[in-house]
């Protein structure tokens, strides 16, 4: 198996599903707007806000965008831990060690 067929074995619309749910609490933790957040992201705010209120399915650019938000904050990096949304699978992936 190649090294990004590990990308196959995470099951991205499980931890999509998981991470939607935990949007609000998280961004309570650190205190910022759905602008703040989408300008940080990348995002629009109706982008971010429609996927907050679960308008909007979530796509996978759009996931790891709002994830490595969440995960580099240490206001946050334990919650998101603890959601279960970056499984060390993921994490294994995006090591820069792992480059030819």
């Amino acid at each position: 198996m190649s090294k990004y067929g590990l990308m196959n074995q995470i099951n991205k619309e499980k931890l999509i599903d998981k991470f939607i749910y935990e949007l609000p609490i998280l961004r309570a933790r650190i205190d910022l707007t759905q602008d703040e957040i989408s300008e940080i992201a990348g995002i629009s705010r109706q982008t971010y806000s429609a996927l907050e209120t679960r308008k909007r399915k979530m796509t996978w650019s759009n996931f790891m965008a709002l994830l490595f938000v969440f995960y580099f904050n240490p206001a946050t990096k334990e919650a998101v831990e603890n959601a279960g949304v970056f499984p060390d699978e993921l994490k294994s992936i995006l090591q820069m060690n792992h480059r030819l």
